[in-house]
């Protein structure tokens, strides 16, 4: 099967659970409103593509590569991020819910977090150095091994981090995100 290559196209309102994006590289694109839940889109390259109120819940994404990919708006429950294709990936959230998503053992250093659910998601054995997570949604959200060096929770919620099984050097929160640090220890904090 022959690979396409297209450049700055916007794809609006298309329904790739029907039809099957094409394998290939993706530069400059734009995809609004398109529906991929539980589509395949293995070895897809998308390389400064921006999604914009996609559905990219429980795709496949076997070796696909995310390069400054942004993603607003969009859900992406479920989604194991651990299968892509990690060289070059760099990804930006906004509004985006991706709660049950999976970044296991990945690279994400200097990745923002805007306005995001993400509640459940894994983080274990993630390299987070210098990240933000802006007004973020981190209800249950695992920190296992983690690298979150000058990572910045000051307008995080929720998150329950325990500092001895992190790397947390220089990490900042704010005064009422100090609870979630100490959630292990069973403790009380009145404010």
């Amino acid at each position: 099967m022959e690979e396409v290559f297209i450049e700055y196209q916007t794809f609006s309102d298309i329904d790739y659970t029907v039809e099957s994006l094409p394998v290939g590289e993706y530069e400059g694109c734009t995809f609004k409103n398109c529906e991929f839940s539980n589509a395949n889109i293995s070895d897809i390259v998308f390389v400064d593509c921006e999604f914009i109120g996609c559905n990219l819940s429980m795709i496949k994404t076997e070796d696909t590569s995310f390069r400054e990919a942004s993603f607003k708006e969009c859900k992406i429950f479920g989604l194991n991020f651990g299968t892509c294709n990690e060289f070059g990936l760099t990804v930006r959230f906004e509004n985006c819910m991706l709660n049950y998503s999976s970044f296991f053992n990945m690279r994400l250093k200097d990745t923002t977090f805007k306005n995001c659910e993400l509640q459940e998601v894994d983080f274990s054995r993630c390299d987070l150095t210098n990240s933000k997570f802006d007004n973020c949604d981190m209800l249950k959200a695992i920190f296992n091994n983690t690298t979150l060096e000058k990572v910045d929770f000051t307008t995080a919620y929720h998150y329950a981090i325990d500092p001895e099984e992190n790397k947390m050097k220089k990490a900042k929160f704010s005064a009422d995100g100090i609870a979630g640090l100490l959630t292990k220890y069973g403790i009380e904090i009145e404010v």
